[in-house]
C-alpha cells in the first residue's frame, strides 16, 4: 500500500493530467452530434493503436520480477485499447452493411 502512495505522490502531475484528459473526454463525446460520431470513432481507433504501442513499451520496461504498477497499467492498456480497436472495426463493419444493397 505504502508502494502505491509513494508512486501517487512521485507521479501526482501525470495522475492530474490523466484525469483531466478523462473528465474532457467524456464532455467532449457527451456534445458531439451524431453526424460526426463516425470520424471521432475513427480519430478513437487511431489514439488506441498509439496506446498499444505505448502499452506494449511500458510492460517491456516493466520489472516483471514483481507485480508493479508500471506492468499493471500497462497491460490494462493493452486490453482496453484492444478492445476499443476490435469494437470500432465491428461497428464499421455493421454499418458498412447498412449500405449494402439488399438482395430480392
Amino acid at each position: 500500500m505504502e508502494q502505491v502512495l509513494v508512486y501517487f505522490y512521485t507521479y501526482k502531475e501525470v495522475i492530474f493530467v490523466i484525469a483531466l484528459s478523462i473528465f474532457l473526454g467524456i464532455e467532449v463525446i457527451s456534445h458531439v452530434p451524431s453526424v460526426l460520431h463516425t470520424p471521432l470513432m475513427s480519430g478513437a481507433n487511431a489514439i488506441s493503436g498509439v496506446i498499444i504501442i505505448g502499452g506494449i513499451i511500458l510492460v517491456g520496461h516493466a520489472d516483471t520480477s514483481h507485480i508493479s504498477i508500471e506492468l499493471v497499467l500497462g497491460i490494462f492498456a493493452i486490453i482496453f485499447a484492444t478492445l476499443n480497436v476490435a469494437g470500432g472495426f465491428v461497428v464499421t463493419d455493421r454499418m458498412l452493411e447498412m449500405f449494402k444493397k439488399k438482395k430480392k
